[in-house]
């Protein structure tokens, strides 16, 4: 049984049949109200799941007449009896003793009107979107689905690190970072060359936020073996897709003594554990999201379970995508960037289950990833879900020196910069692996939400850091 500490009985506990029949008090939302003179019936939500509480008000109750101004949107305090309900449709009700209002909401500014409100609507109205029911549906499976990673990792002897969020160092090499300064903008010091005098910057050198925590996680990960990092990224990229925002979360571990063949391996059991946590535990939130989007996912998410994840060669998924007679929009030649339609042609239509594409070009992929004997790929791996393609990305981690050295270079990236990446090859060096998971991306995948800017509850992009 779970009560807060004011004694309020949660409404979710009452659905699960955690409740006997017997007095309570809970508070909530007014999602509807209906009645007369003698009697209200209330609609009450608490945000702990989908479904409300039918709660029956008699007209004997002290502060009746101010019950019948309540409108969509107030929020209120209810004591009453819990009751085997003699109506369709619900199996509880609760009948109302006493009343407590404690926010009354302008019917007519409340944003949340009793009409069809587009994704659009509600994404202006961010502040407010959370109380209705796609958007809490969607956002307690985002909670649910964080806690099956972390419990996932916990389990396997993964060590939970904090890597940082101002760094100095690109990972990435993309050079589409947001700069950090403590500058006054209308004051910027400058060199002698004219350009920023960064050594009078708090950090005395140029400093931007994380695209990743790879870089620190991989030195963690040197001693404490199995690591993972959850966390926010950002990058710049001045892109207005459904699929990308500048701020998102990632799931980055990293783990010592290992190949490409365990990190493809530890990839599949992630998102096979998260994948039964939410079948099992999300019925409803679920239930709500496939009514919305009309996209029953349940059939991706059993397939992600049900069939062997395929794996196969970059080479080989070219040429079966070169020879599949499908008229792509993007051409398919090798040494060119799989687009979302051919990584959903690949675990679509062509193997019908979920696939991971491993030996990539070395030009298409970052200077940290092992480069194979035939100098022209490396160890990298995307796993390609169907139902939204690509949801996870990694690597073999480049352990040679050497030929860490000469990637960096033929990338332009600053070895001197960033010796305290590369000094791990040199003291005690070992084979080791990760990857990173969109948490958006995989939420995306599970709800059937198809815009990635309804499964944060914040969104980030060009032109927008409202709230």
């Amino acid at each position: 049984m779970s009560t807060l500490l004011s004694g309020l009985t949660q409404i979710s506990e009452i659905h699960a049949d955690n409740i006997p029949p017997s007095q309570i008090s809970i508070a909530g939302w007014l999602r509807t109200k209906r009645g007369s003179k003698k009697f209200s019936f209330l609609e009450i939500n608490d945000g702990t799941c989908t479904k409300s509480l039918q709660v029956i008000v008699d007209a004997n109750i002290s502060n009746y007449s101010d019950i019948e101004k309540l409108t969509t949107g107030c929020s209120v305090k209810i004591t009453g009896n819990l009751v085997l309900s003699p109506g369709k449709g619900q199996k509880y009700e609760l009948q109302a003793t006493a009343v407590s209002i404690y926010g009354f909401a302008d019917p007519e500014t409340y944003p949340l009107q009793k009409k069809e409100m587009t994704y659009e609507y509600l994404r202006d109205n961010a502040h407010m979107r959370v109380r209705t029911s796609t958007y809490s549906s969607v956002f307690r499976i985002r909670s649910r689905i964080s806690f099956a990673i972390h419990q996932f990792f916990t389990q396997r002897g993964f060590c939970y690190v904090h890597t940082p969020l101002l760094t100095t160092a690109d990972g990435e090499g993309a050079g589409e970072s947001f700069k950090v300064t403590n500058f006054d903008l209308e004051k910027v010091p400058k060199t002698k060359e004219g350009k920023v005098d960064f050594t009078q910057d708090f950090f005395e050198e140029p400093t931007m936020l994380c695209v990743t925590g790879q870089l620190e996680g991989e030195l963690l990960a040197m001693g404490l073996n199995r690591i993972y990092t959850f966390g926010p990224t950002f990058r710049a990229e001045n892109s207005n897709t459904s699929r990308h925002l500048a701020e998102f979360w990632m799931v980055e571990p990293e783990f010592a003594f290992a190949d490409l063949e365990d990190n493809m391996q530890l990839a599949q059991d992630m998102i096979r554990f998260v994948v039964a946590d939410v079948l099992e535990n999300c019925h409803d939130d679920l239930d709500v999201c496939i009514q919305k989007t009309q996209l029953d996912t349940r059939e991706y998410l059993r397939l992600a379970l049900e069939k062997p994840f395929i794996r196969v060669s970059y080479t080989e998924a070219i040429e079966i995508l070169k020879s599949c007679g499908k008229n792509f929009e993007h051409p398919v030649y090798w040494g060119c960037d799989l687009k979302s339609e051919h990584e959903r042609y690949l675990c679509e239509e062509h193997f019908k289950s979920p696939t991971i594409v491993f030996n990539y070009p070395e030009e298409l992929k970052a200077f940290y990833m092992y480069l194979n004997d035939d100098g022209k790929t490396v160890r990298a791996m995307d796993v390609l879900m169907p139902g939204i393609g690509e949801v996870v990305g990694g690597s073999q981690r480049e352990d040679r020196e050497n030929i860490l050295i000469e990637r960096m270079k033929a990338k332009g990236i600053n070895t001197e910069h960033m010796d305290f990446y590369v000094s791990l090859r040199r003291f005690g060096s070992v084979p080791h692996a990760g990857f990173g998971l969109g948490l958006e991306r995989l939420i995306m995948w599970v709800t059937g939400m198809n815009n990635i800017r309804d499964v944060i509850p914040f969104p980030r992009t060009p032109g927008n850091c409202k709230y």
